[in-house]
């Protein structure tokens, strides 16, 4: 394992933004209030945190796409077609109101940590990208679940 670099972690860190702020006005109602106020009833609560999640789980797909490029033949193959079921995850998967929407993100976040585990594996992520990604994944973990369970 080598660490993680600086740009990456903070990037993601800094991605974790919106998850933590929809967590802090699902549990804080004056924080909602003034959320909605200033930044529009989108902004807060179950809306960014499902939005976002979706969003996320989409760009993961990219990344994962990125890291079959670097493989040959069947593996390529195989790589190319996991990559897409995590954006495939969050557009059938949000449906049937908040808390289901909420549990299936849940479940394709940690779903994408498998990929992101088969992936690494596989020697196509960097040595850094499991200690990054489980870091960012449990965060989002909670979040979600402030929004399910709150």
């Amino acid at each position: 394992m080598t660490r993680i670099p600086t740009a990456a972690l903070t990037l993601g860190l800094a991605g974790l933004i919106p998850f933590v702020w929809g967590a802090l006005t699902m549990l804080d109602p004056a924080l909602q209030a003034w959320g909605v106020e200033a930044l529009g009833p989108r902004f807060v609560g179950p809306y960014v945190l499902l939005f976002y999640g979706a969003i996320i789980l989409s760009f993961m797909s990219g990344v994962l796409w990125g890291f079959a490029t670097k493989a040959d033949g069947a593996v390529a193959a195989t790589g190319y077609a996991l990559s897409v079921i995590p954006a495939l995850w969050a557009f059938f998967m949000t449906g049937g109101g908040p808390t289901h929407a909420g549990i299936s993100l849940i479940a394709g976040f940690v779903g994408l940590l498998g990929l992101d585990w088969l992936f690494a594996r596989q020697g196509l992520a960097p040595g850094w990208w499991m200690p990054l990604r489980l870091l960012l994944t449990a965060i989002v973990v909670i979040c979600l679940a402030v929004g399910v369970f709150a």
